[in-house]
Order: C-alpha cells, then sequence, then structure tokens
C-alpha cells in the first residue's frame, strides 16, 4: 500500500483521475432511490448494505435488487426527471480544476448509465468516459434485465476497467477515488486509492487506505500546491 504522502504526490502527477459515482460524486445510492421510487426500498437497501461490505459477490447482489426493483424504462427516466441526483459539494470544482490540468476524468460505477450519463453531463466530463451498467428494457419498456457483459457488473470489475484504460491511452498514474469495496479493490491495478467518507463511512474502507478524506475540497488543496 502506499504511504500518505506518495499517495498525496500521485494524485498531484496523475495522469487520469477516476471516482465511484454512488455516495461519492452523488450524495446518494443510485440503486436504493431507483428502489424507493418503486416502492421496494427497504428489501434493496439491506442488500445494498451487505453487496458494498464485500459479503456478497457485487453480481449476484445486483442481479437479487434489480429482481426486487424490476423498474420499466418511464420509471427510470421520471426518477431522473423528478428526483435528480444530487451533486456532493465540491465535484464540480475539483472536475473543474483537474480538467483545467489536463488530467483526465472517468466515472467507474456500478451503478446504471442512464443516472451515471446525467451526472456526468452536468459535471462536462465526456460520455465516453462513463463506464456503468447497462439497464435492459423489452419494446414495451418492461425491464427485461441487465448487461451482464459489462466489467462493472463483476466484483473486480472496476480493475479491470482501469487496466483497459492504461492500455487504451498509454497512462501511467492513474488514480481511484471512492467510498466503497469495490474502489478500494480497484487499487491495484490503480496506481494509488483515496478512501471518500463525505457520503457514508464504511470503516472496512476507511481502515484500509493511506489516504481518506471526509471532503473534496481536500483534494483541491492538495492539487494548489503544485
Amino acid at each position: 500500500m502506499t504511504t500518505l504522502s506518495q499517495t498525496k504526490e500521485l494524485f498531484r502527477r496523475a495522469d487520469a483521475v477516476c471516482f465511484d459515482v454512488d455516495s461519492t460524486v452523488i450524495k446518494e445510492e443510485g440503486i436504493d432511490e431507483l428502489a424507493k421510487f418503486c416502492g421496494v426500498g427497504d428489501a434493496v437497501t439491506e442488500m445494498t448494505r451487505k453487496a458494498m461490505g464485500g459479503s456478497m459477490t457485487f453480481k449476484t447482489a445486483l442481479t437479487e435488487r434489480l429482481s426486487i426493483i424490476r423498474c420499466s424504462r418511464e420509471q427510470v427516466n421520471k426518477l431522473i426527471t423528478d428526483h435528480p441526483p444530487q451533486l456532493t459539494p465540491g465535484i464540480r470544482e475539483l472536475v473543474d480544476r483537474l480538467h483545467q490540468r489536463n488530467i483526465k476524468v472517468f466515472l467507474i460505477s456500478g451503478g446504471f448509465r442512464c443516472i451515471v450519463e446525467h451526472v456526468a453531463t452536468q459535471l462536462n466530463i465526456p460520455l465516453h468516459h462513463v463506464y456503468a451498467n447497462r439497464l435492459k428494457f423489452y419494446f414495451n419498456g418492461e425491464y427485461a434485465g441487465f448487461d451482464e457483459s459489462q466489467p462493472t457488473a463483476e466484483s473486480g470489475g472496476k480493475g479491470r476497467v482501469i487496466s483497459a484504460l492504461k492500455e487504451q491511452y498509454g497512462f501511467k498514474t492513474v488514480v481511484m477515488i471512492g467510498d466503497g469495496a469495490t474502489d478500494l479493490e480497484a487499487c491495484p491495478p490503480a496506481s494509488a486509492f483515496i478512501g471518500f467518507g463525505g457520503n457514508v463511512v464504511r470503516p472496512q474502507v476507511k481502515d484500509r487506505c493511506s489516504w481518506y478524506v471526509s471532503s473534496f475540497g481536500e483534494l483541491l488543496k492538495e492539487l494548489e500546491k503544485i
């Protein structure tokens, strides 16, 4: 594991920074919000907690949660319109600063592409920098499952995305930032991991990373040091 000073230095000179989305870039867990909207909130929240704690595989948790929710295309669109995801304070400024410094920014999420693309657009992150799960619908708009071939549908999927980014773009230094077990798992291949506890603190993540922040202001301040 990198030390605190090494992690800070890797962040300052990163070629790319990858953010988790749910409970990191946005305040909520997208799948929990979708479940609440579809009237099955409690059952799904408990399963999300288990998935984030690492007590069941990510794909199993995702499959089971979605089979409870069974959202239609119309419900998903209405959720985004009526309850758009709430950006975490400071993320817009941080992404702007990273872009100004020509550091590439990616969103890597176990959540849903339709919601994550909405977030990316707000942050001026190109949509081809978004990696997330795709919901599938029948022609009449009813839920038809999710695309199981996406790397983000599997435990360890975020690491596979980062490996592919390094290969595709030739990045030497890639930093992963997130709140959950699946984010921590992505380092390596990520050069460094920064734990984020601004929305929810997960002790099993906090205890295992050398740099844990509770606001994006701390990361902005680090970038000022150059």
